[in-house]
């Protein structure tokens, strides 16, 4: 499409936008009738711990948000000189799980308690009993469950809790609704009814019950909603609050809130069954659409679901890159030392595919990028460690290879327990995420870790926020009857099937090799918990 009739879409209103709000990015994406990604914006921002609690203040998330929108609006008043005015439709996805609890007045009652926290083991433990249903510490149940085993003076309180997607929704068109995506990342599924257990809900109001509080858990929870369901529309209050320059018109269709899970089965097209994709930033999730429940429970794998309610198994690890990022700003300080500028897209590509050369096992070398706990692996707390032995094949190519699949252990392991155990069928994998940023080297990685045929899209770089676009889309573009599955098959992603990279057989071994030493070393990372206070 020509800049002139980007400009036409934009100015009729025609163009679709999703924001997504990922652990250390915003990103906004304005896409055409087409689907094709016109403009785009972002803003940067980090978590804190406050105590012993990763969060992010209501504060810094509407000044991400707003900060991302306006600087897709400036993108689109350079490439085009349009104004954003009206919009044909708009959704918002942001990081899964965590616990968001409001009283009736609508105020937060505790800080905002993000899917990076290990802190509701007890409660995860209870609940999974309970239900005989895997909860993860990251779900929202656990940790309002956790908050009530600690004797927490707000629980008495609670109005509403929800998901960072559901509490932007909320705010944005009053409507507390949740996809089912993200709401599977907050309390079992029902895959029949499209909707929380209702079983299991009873149980939980069972179990708390002495506590005397004045509320049932249905009560307070958001109402599940599937991929095209209405889900409101922009509000005055919430166009003012998302564009605060007065442009935005309100009355946009805004289709229901989903996690970045699901945004990303959209950006793959992994929504049919035995389909899956694997998202590998500052955290790392492979997630399957299964053709029937799995044969037990396993602790290690969250069972959610697609944006239509499809039954999806997902091996899900609290840390990916950020320790290799972290090594990454070690060398560009290194070449500033030494008068040197790089730019950073250079520097990755460099050292990325400097560990294509090492061996394939990493020369017996250890790492563990833990920057906080994980939940696959026995890991409460973060201590970044790297180890080697006097005869450990130490170079360059080796290092970087090493925190490659180190990024990957704790996934490797859950994908192990599914395809191993489970035996669960596979017919194609798609990447998407900053690992991927750099052309064939996460991938190939990825590929060794999974066994399996690994697929990247030019679209993956989008990531998340062209996948709530794309659902977006489907709120309003769809045609009667037509499912997500077949929308994104046949409208969005027809004859793109993406680069395939096959693992290699040397690749496989070696990665093998590594896991285990990897496994044998976990005593390392506990030592390293427990001594370094």
């Amino acid at each position: 499409m020509s800049a002139d009739a980007v400009k036409q879409t934009i100015e009729a209103g025609k163009a679709i936008a999703g924001i997504e709000l990922g652990s250390t990015r915003i990103k906004t994406v304005l896409i055409d009738e087409d689907h094709v990604p016109i403009a785009s914006g972002s803003y940067d921002w980090e978590n804190k711990l406050d105590g012993h609690i990763w969060t992010y203040s209501l504060e810094d998330i509407w000044k991400g948000l707003q900060g991302s929108y306006q600087d897709m609006v400036r993108d689109v008043k350079e490439k085009y000189g349009a104004e954003v005015k009206k919009l044909a439709a708009i959704g918002f996805s942001a990081m899964m799980h965590g616990y968001m609890a409001f009283d009736s007045q609508d105020q937060l009652l505790v800080p905002f308690r993000t899917w990076r926290n290990t802190i509701t083991g007890q409660a995860a433990d209870e609940l999974t009993k309970l239900f005989q249903y895997n909860i993860p510490q990251r779900w929202s149940i656990a940790h309002l469950y956790q908050a009530i085993l600690n004797g927490e003076e707000h629980v008495k309180d609670v109005a509403y809790f929800t998901t960072l997607s559901g509490y932007i929704h909320w705010q944005l068109t009053g409507q507390r609704v949740l996809g089912i995506g993200d709401a599977s990342g907050m309390f079992p599924i029902n895959i029949q009814d499209k909707d929380f257990d209702s079983g299991m809900i009873e149980k939980f109001d069972e179990l708390v019950k002495d506590k005397g509080y004045p509320w049932k858990l249905r009560q307070i929870m958001p109402r599940v909603l599937t991929a095209g369901e209405d889900a409101g529309v922009l509000t005055e209050e919430g166009a003012k609050r998302l564009d605060p320059s007065g442009a935005l018109e309100a009355g946009i269709p805004v289709c229901p809130p989903e996690g970045d899970a699901g945004t990303g089965m959209a950006a793959t097209n992994s929504v049919a069954v035995r389909t899956g994709n694997v998202s590998a930033g500052t955290s790392v999730f492979a997630m399957i659409v299964l053709e029937k429940e799995l044969s037990k429970v396993h602790t290690e794998i969250d069972m959610v679901t697609t944006p239509s309610g499809s039954l999806v198994a997902m091996a899900h690890a609290n840390n990916c890159t950020s320790d290799l990022n972290a090594w990454v700003s070690l060398f560009r300080e290194f070449s500033e030392a030494m008068g040197m500028k790089p730019d950073m897209d250079q520097l990755f590509g460099t050292l990325y595919n400097k560990a294509l050369e090492g061996d394939p096992d990493c020369g017996g070398l250890l790492s563990y990028g833990y920057y906080s706990g994980e939940n696959i692996i026995p890991v409460d707390e973060g201590r970044p460690v790297f180890v080697r032995t006097p005869e450990s094949r130490f170079n360059l190519a080796n290092f970087m290879r090493t925190h490659l699949y180190a990024a990957l252990g704790a996934l490797k392991i859950g994908m192990d327990i599914l395809v191993k155990e489970e035996k669960i069928q596979i017919d194609k994998i798609l990447g998407h995420g900053g690992l991927f940023k750099t052309p064939g080297v996460g991938q190939r990685i990825m590929a060794a870790a999974m066994q399996a045929p690994v697929s990247v899209m030019e679209t993956a770089g989008e990531g998340g926020a062209w996948g709530i676009a794309l659902l977006a889309a489907y709120e309003v573009l769809r045609e009667e009857d037509e499912t997500l599955e077949s929308y994104l098959a046949d409208k969005v992603f027809a004859g793109n099937e993406g680069v395939r990279m096959e693992p290699d057989a040397g690749d496989v071994a070696g990665f093998e090799k590594f896991i285990e030493r990897f496994k044998n070393g976990l005593s390392i990372e506990q030592e390293a918990i427990r001594k370094m206070r």
